[in-house]
């Protein structure tokens, strides 16, 4: 989801700053960055964080934070992806398989979210149709929490529209569930299922945008680097590699260029399915 890039890359400043509390030891002092121009200063990192947004705006992290959590992310990413994700969605496809296969075409083809519910119900058990419309609750549930956590981030940081947590959530829950509500009332099923659909198409053919960016970015040395501080160890397990810039040291840890083509490719995948998406849409088709 487009908003989830947004979400996990915020979260994880969080973690930056909490290595260097806990190893100040290993860490060189923090860097107070102004614009263009920044200066070495002992120890800026406190054991207690300031909520000031100046304080937020002139804290860097040190390399070896950078390097221990993108270490971490990149395990907690791999460990979800290939564990839970892949065993949930595997089991969905078997049951969903196993269960509506030899049921006619004319029952699956177009069958929406209610249709599904009466299928599962009928033909294995009322239980599995309940368990299926629980694990959609709790999904909206946890998509409507990444959702508001994303719009927080993005209104806070970029636009930098600030509003008491209270209002957020009642603008941002509003905005999800009124116009369901509306819907259902003026056409009912038809209309919630039609919703639904041209949700999961902005979806789909947002991604692309929102990543876009983010593949050039992690491609450029420019943007790609780390200033290491006077006395500071990259360690052993740092990526990227060491240069000279203006009698500065500094990490390049952009992407290898293998990556940025794998990464280019499944873009394009994408793209190329989105473009075919709008197409059949717009020629009535599903």
């Amino acid at each position: 989801m487009p908003h989830s890039l947004y979400l996990g890359s915020d979260l994880v400043k969080a973690r930056l700053r909490d290595y260097d509390i806990q190893h100040p030891s290993t860490t060189a002092s923090g860097v107070l960055q102004r614009g263009n121009e920044s200066e070495q200063r002992p120890s800026t990192v406190s054991a207690t964080p300031s909520s000031s947004e100046e304080d937020a705006k002139l804290y860097r992290p040190s390399l070896q934070a950078i390097t221990s959590c993108l270490s971490f992310s990149i395990w907690e990413l791999a460990i979800s992806l290939f564990t839970f994700a892949l065993f949930v969605n595997s089991a969905i496809l078997i049951v969903a398989g196993s269960s509506l296969y030899a049921l006619p075409s004319s029952a699956t083809s177009n069958a929406d979210l209610f249709a599904v519910h009466s299928l599962l119900s009928t033909t294995l058990a009322p239980v599995a149709a309940t368990i299926f419309a629980l694990a959609l609750l709790l999904s909206g549930s946890s998509a409507g929490i990444v959702c508001t956590m994303a719009g927080q981030i993005v209104s806070e940081g970029q636009i930098r529209w600030r509003v008491r947590p209270w209002v957020r959530r009642l603008a941002t829950r509003a905005i999800a569930i009124v116009p369901s509500i509306i819907i259902a009332a003026a056409v009912g099923r038809e209309g919630l299922s039609a919703a639904l659909n041209a949700t999961q198409v902005v979806l789909s053919v947002v991604l692309p945008v929102a990543t876009a960016p983010l593949i050039w970015f992690c491609a450029r040395a420019d943007i790609m680097r780390v200033v290491v501080a006077p006395g500071e160890v990259a360690g052993a397990g740092t990526q990227g590699h060491e240069t000279e810039d203006g009698g500065c040291r500094t990490v390049v840890m952009r992407n290898h260029w293998a990556w940025t083509a794998l990464a280019l490719v499944i873009w394009l995948l994408i793209t190329t399915m989105n473009a075919a998406l709008i197409v059949l849409l717009a020629l009535g088709k599903e």
